[in-house]
């Protein structure tokens, strides 16, 4: 049983950072009992196309979007790497630093998780984290729409509730509900792209880096 909170590690492109990536991290700090929750970018992501914006106003963004908030960090790792990013490097690189005790948490999208047997070394994850999945409310993970693989490691890992993730560093999967909000990045970016100011879609210290860094 740890003595320190878990950590939540929230990876990303975030192009842009919105009010969604913000409500998702505070609902899973509050459902999974976190102490803090670490944001961090994607320098180079390998599974989907090139951000439309650089790592660098990507995580100036990040930064300016989570300000307010104490429980939020932001890690620049991967931006800084200029390597394509893994999630298995940076938790692993997140183990030698923090120990091999305190609970790391990996926070998912059902959309994410679902495409987690793609990753590098994905079943490596495992022994470095546990995963926090968000879902819509009352909803359960439809298993059988999952790779068998992944859908068996689903069954063996899930079905516990947040005090699992203190019992050990990782290993265990852990639904918790979110709020359903209709907003994405690339609304977001066709929207700014038509000279709308995106208000409530985006933090205004987010908009206000936008407009002056002339992006999207």
């Amino acid at each position: 049983m740890s003595e320190a909170p878990p950590l939540g590690v929230f990876g990303g492109t975030f192009d842009p950072v919105h009010v969604g990536h913000l409500r998702l991290a505070e609902e899973a700090r509050e459902a999974l009992q976190l102490g803090r929750v670490r944001w961090i970018p994607a320098g180079q992501p390998w599974h989907r196309a090139a951000p439309q914006t650089s790592p660098a106003h990507r995580l100036a963004m990040v930064e300016a979007a989570v300000a307010s908030n104490e429980a939020f960090e932001v890690d620049g790792r991967e931006v800084a790497s200029g390597r394509p990013s893994y999630t298995v490097d940076t938790l692993t690189a997140l183990r030698a630093e923090l120990g091999d005790a305190l609970p790391l948490v990996l926070i998912l999208g059902t959309d994410a998780f679902s495409l987690l047997h793609t990753w590098h070394r994905w079943r490596e994850l495992f022994a470095l984290a546990h995963i926090g999945l968000a879902t819509r409310a009352g909803q359960a993970v439809d298993a059988a729409a999952l790779d068998p693989a992944l859908a068996a490691e689903l069954a063996a890992r899930g079905g516990r509730d947040a005090q699992a993730l203190r019992e050990r560093p990782s290993g265990a999967i852990v639904r918790f509900d979110m709020t359903p909000l209709a907003v994405s990045a690339t609304d977001i970016r066709a929207r700014l792209a038509r000279g709308e100011r995106c208000r409530y879609l985006l933090p205004d210290e987010v908009f206000e880096y936008i407009r002056l860094n002339r992006l999207y």
